[in-house]
C-alpha cells in the first residue's frame, strides 16, 4: 500500500493523498483490506483529512455482519491495528453443541426432554435474528463534458447535488481524453432496491450546460 502507519500523522498523510484517488484500500469495492485500516484507525481522525474521513464514515455505515462476508484477503499488518487473536467458542454458539436428538442408548426421561426442548427453542430463536444483508453495488461513473471550456469543478459540484435514499458518493478524479479536455471519473456506492442506476444517469444528464454524456465504467456487487 502506499502509505505506513496510520496512527501518526505521515501516516494518515499518506492515506489521505492514497484515498484522493481511490475508494477503497484494494479495487473498486470493499474488501478485508479496508477492514484491516479501518479497525486500525479506530475511529474517523480529526483535523483536515476529508478523503480519510469520507472513507471512514462509508466503511462505518456497514453492519458488521456486511463486513464480516467481505472477500479479498487483510493487509498482512497494519500499524496501530489491533492483533488477531482467536476468540474462544461461546457457549451454545455453535451448531454442534446442540443435542437435537438425544441419545439411543438410553432412555429419555422428563428432565432430559425439557432441556433438549429448551435448546432447541434457544437455538431456533438465535437462527431467526441474523441480520439481513443489504444488497449494495460499487459503480464508477465517466462523466463527460462537452469541450475543454467546461468547469470542471462547477460541473462535479452539480453531479454531487444529487441526493437519493441509499447513494453515497465517493472519490473523484479527472482523466485526460484528448484534445485538453477531461471526463470526470466519479465513484459511488447505491443500495440496489433503493437506487436505479438509469435514474441516477438521467439526473446527472439533466446538466446539459455540462454534461454531454454519462458512462459506466465499472459496476460490482458488494
Amino acid at each position: 500500500m502506499a502509505f505506513g502507519d496510520v496512527s501518526t500523522p505521515q501516516g494518515l498523510k499518506e492515506l489521505e493523498k492514497f484515498l484522493a484517488d481511490n475508494s477503497y484500500i484494494s479495487g473498486y469495492s470493499p474488501s478485508k483490506a479496508d477492514l484491516s485500516v479501518f479497525e486500525a484507525l479506530g475511529k474517523a481522525p480529526a483535523g483536515s483529512f476529508p478523503h480519510v474521513q469520507r472513507w471512514y464514515r462509508h466503511i462505518a455505515s456497514f453492519e458488521a455482519a456486511e463486513r464480516a462476508a467481505w472477500g479479498g484477503s487483510p493487509l498482512p499488518q497494519v500499524a496501530g491495528a489491533k492483533p488477531t487473536v482467536p476468540a474462544a467458542p461461546a457457549a451454545d454458539d455453535d451448531d454442534d453443541d446442540v443435542d437435537l436428538f438425544g441419545s439411543d442408548e438410553e432412555e429419555e426421561d422428563a428432565e432430559a426432554a425439557r432441556i433438549r426442548e429448551e435448546r432447541v427453542a434457544a437455538y431456533a430463536a438465535k437462527k431467526s435474528k441474523k441480520p439481513a444483508l443489504i444488497a449494495k453495488s460499487s459503480v464508477l461513473l465517466d462523466v463527460k463534458p462537452w469541450d475543454d471550456e467546461t468547469d470542471m469543478k462547477e460541473m462535479e459540484n452539480n453531479v454531487r447535488s444529487i441526493e437519493m435514499d441509499g447513494l453515497l458518493w465517493g472519490a473523484s478524479k479527472l482523466v485526460p481524453v484528448g484534445y485538453g479536455i477531461n471526463k470526470l471519473q466519479i465513484m459511488c456506492v447505491i443500495e440496489d432496491d433503493k437506487v436505479s442506476i438509469d435514474l441516477l444517469t438521467e439526473k446527472i444528464q439533466e446538466f446539459e450546460d455540462f454534461v454531454q454524456s454519462v458512462d459506466i465504467a465499472a459496476f460490482n456487487k458488494i
